[in-house]
């Protein structure tokens, strides 16, 4: 679906009494490519109406979190808390109109609230996603729309903002569907023109669970993916694909294609499914995207947390990227490259490892004779392959039948190990395209006499 009208305004609208959830950054986006593809206006507002819980830091994050993320917002930021005065003449009228009365209430401590009157009829709206929607709204009964006569609750400050912006597309979460007839109401009350709806589907933990930060922890937060080193346009692309799909099998996109690509229309009704896996997938393309410089500056990233890495680099800078291109390291986020490193993973790339003897043996294997014959086998072999063809390729033809006749374990786990000594690393075609034909040789002799 797409309008091309410039007087598309959509916007983003959450409470800053957290951390920017997952969930509102696919909200986020889902806003921001819309109003973008139709020439339209993206705004944002603060939502501080629960002065109580509303934190500024957590503003902050929200906002630096969406421009991180490339979404550019249009005209001023409003806050609900700076808009009494507003909603107080809205509250004025609808008292003076009869359609909303002040309530005394008795439940508790006494105080005064403000009532909506409802007309108890039935609302039907059509929504983008799910079509046409109807509630009896008897059972809402005289819902509450201000805590006093200055203070207004979310839902007569949302329509209030709304009507005030000149809003025309609401987007926002399924869980929104149940405030929308309240919604209905108050601004057939102001006579505000009705927007058009669009309710998206929720995002699902593994279990289909709804991802919640009771449940899923941090996880939940976009913070949390910016500290493992995520890239922004990796997050941005597998958010898009949460729920929607462009009805072909590209999956990798950037922003700009995103807006010109996405519709509407084809965001599904079910629930989507946050898997990490993919994003790491999706954030790896997007790093083969990258210049070499580009990528490299995002390493450092990694160095400074691995100090022995960060002097590796500053020596031998070369070597450095030689290793994290040829094990495959350099398309992981960042958290990821750090657990590695401090594993051990690519220590063999810049000193030899000490190991005993036995480390050798695959697994029940206790012969370390029958080990030995397999090293002197791989050290005539790879003797044999020609310095101008010492590519992980030729290395892996030259080695893999063997391998497979006399079990692949008992092969290449101490092929693997004489060349890293480490029990988690690369395997061993790689290590030995890293280290070279000469390194290779040598280390398969030193564990060739280790044996002896």
């Amino acid at each position: 679906m797409s309008t091309q009208d410039s007087s598309v305004i959509t916007r983003f609208p959450p409470s800053p009494t957290g951390p920017l959830h997952i969930g509102n950054v696919r909200t986020a986006l889902f806003n921001y490519l819309f109003a973008r593809q139709n020439k339209g206006q993206f705004i944002v507002r603060v939502e501080d109406t629960d002065k109580a819980r509303s934190k500024k830091e957590f503003e902050e994050n929200m906002l630096d979190g969406l421009m991180w993320l490339g979404f550019s917002r249009d005209g001023e930021l409003w806050h609900q808390s700076e808009r009494t005065k507003v909603y107080k003449k809205y509250l004025d009228k609808l008292i003076d109109d009869g359609k909303a009365y002040i309530s005394q209430e008795t439940e508790g401590e006494n105080k005064e609230v403000v009532r909506f009157k409802n007309p108890k009829t039935t609302i039907t709206f059509t929504d983008i996603i799910r079509g046409s929607v109807s509630f009896d709204t008897t059972e809402l009964g005289d819902f509450i729309i201000a805590r006093n006569i200055n203070e207004p609750v979310y839902h007569l400050a949302v329509v209030v903002d709304d009507f005030e912006a000149g809003v025309t597309h609401i987007i926002r979460g399924e869980d929104h569907v149940s405030n929308t007839p309240r919604h209905i109401l108050i601004q057939e009350a102001i006579e505000a023109p009705r927007p058009i709806y669009a309710h998206l589907p929720l995002i699902l933990a593994k279990d289909r669970s709804k991802l919640s930060k009771r449940k899923h922890g941090e996880s939940v937060s976009l913070d949390y993916y910016r500290q493992k080193g995520y890239l922004p346009e990796a997050l941005v692309n597998y958010m898009a694909l949460l729920g929607w799909n462009p009805g072909t099998d590209k999956e990798i996109f950037t922003l700009e294609e995103l807006v010109k690509l996405f519709d509407i229309s084809k965001i599904q009704k079910g629930g989507a499914v946050f898997d990490e896996d993919k994003l790491k997938w999706i954030h790896g393309e997007h790093m083969k995207r990258l210049s070499e410089d580009e990528r490299f500056a995002y390493f450092k990233k990694t160095f400074n947390k691995v100090p022995a890495w960060a002097k590796a680099y500053e020596e031998k800078p070369d070597l450095v990227k030689t290793l994290f291109e040829a094990s495959g390291i350099q398309n992981s986020p960042t958290s990821d490259q750090i657990e590695l490193l401090k594993s051990g993973y690519l220590d063999f790339g810049i000193q030899k490892q000490k190991y005993a003897k036995e480390l050798l043996l695959w697994k029940d294997t206790k012969d370390l004779s029958e080990i030995l014959r397999h090293i002197q086998w791989a050290i005539e072999t790879l003797a044999e392959i020609p310095n101008a063809n010492w590519t992980n390729e030729a290395i892996k033809e030259a080695v893999w039948e063997y391998a497979t006749q006399m079990g692949r374990g008992n092969v290449l786990w101490p092929m693997r190990m004489a060349l890293s000594g480490q029990e988690k690393s690369p395997d061993p075609f790689t290590i030995a395209f890293i280290l070279g034909k000469e390194k290779t040789l040598l280390r398969l002799k030193e564990a060739e006499k280790l044996l002896q």
